[in-house]
């Protein structure tokens, strides 16, 4: 492990506690590059998006090398800590928990998304099992020589509706405190925009809160009022930048015009980007 990766974990972590971390997630190498340009101080992958770009479906629709080699090229084209959206680990046992962490630090991340779900939509894992993915995550991280890997653990209660709506915030917290008792670094609440349940989640949870947000959800100034402590948006921009391309796609090809074209950026200023 060298220091300038040991560096930024420790960069990494300390974002967290500065203020709220924003995280404008990226899915290539280019889009990485950008948001880096745009002032991001660290980059957050999507495993959509990611996905996406290697023409896969979410969920598991890369494998576990694919991924790892994806976001290695992400990482060489920025200079600030990146943390890869790991799924649910590429399986679902402990050591395939390690042998994700292990790769992903072999490919210059510095921090991790894991999730609860066993599949999207659900079940979720029981705690005891996602303990021990939590805890193997750990240990894998430490052995790689980097124990300073963030770890961002994702439950998917509110995201797929698990359990009753009036259960759901006491099941985040039980979770919350066997995954921070497991070695987890904050907590990831998908689905979860509500304001007043977020105070309330923010003040009893052991872990700070990641929220994920999208057009018509409370602003980043909000969030922030009632104490969340990192915000990203998942596959919303990836989401809007293949509108893109579909959208001048229909117009080029339906009316033999241009005009979604308009605003893009510079042919330079990406080429530049990517350019070492």
């Amino acid at each position: 492990m060298d220091s300038v990766q040991r560096g930024l974990a420790e960069t990494l972590r300390a974002l967290h506690h500065d203020r709220t971390l924003v995280l404008p997630n990226a899915w290539d190498a280019a889009s990485a590059a950008l948001i880096a340009q745009a002032g991001a101080p660290a980059i957050a992958t999507t495993s959509g998006g990611v996905a996406w770009s290697a023409g896969r479906p979410d969920g598991h629709g890369l494998t576990r090398a694919e991924m790892a080699a994806l976001v290695a090229r992400i990482v060489q084209v920025v200079d600030v800590p990146v943390t890869a959206d790991i799924e649910g680990g590429y399986g679902p046992s402990d050591d395939d928990v390690a042998a994700t962490v292990a790769a992903i630090v072999e490919a210059g991340a510095v921090g991790i998304n894991l999730e609860d779900s066993t599949a999207p939509g659900g079940p979720l894992f029981d705690v005891p099992a996602q303990v021990g993915r939590v805890r193997a995550a750990r240990d894998a991280a430490t052995a790689a020589g980097l124990p300073e890997l963030w770890i961002n653990i994702r439950t998917d209660v509110y995201l797929f509706g698990i359990g009753e709506a009036e259960g759901r915030l006491d099941d985040v917290l039980t979770r919350a405190g066997a995954y921070a008792a497991a070695g987890a670094d904050s907590l990831f609440v998908p689905g979860l925009i509500d304001l007043e349940t977020l105070g309330l989640l923010v003040k009893e949870s052991p872990l700070p809160v990641n929220v994920m947000v999208w057009p018509g959800a409370p602003s980043v100034a909000e969030l922030e009022a009632v104490g969340v402590r990192r915000i990203s948006v998942g596959t919303a921009i990836a989401q809007a930048a293949y509108a893109v391309a579909r959208n001048a796609a229909v117009e080029l090809l339906g009316h033999g015009t241009y005009s979604a074209l308009e605003g893009g950026l510079d042919f330079g200023a990406v080429n530049s980007a990517v350019t070492g």
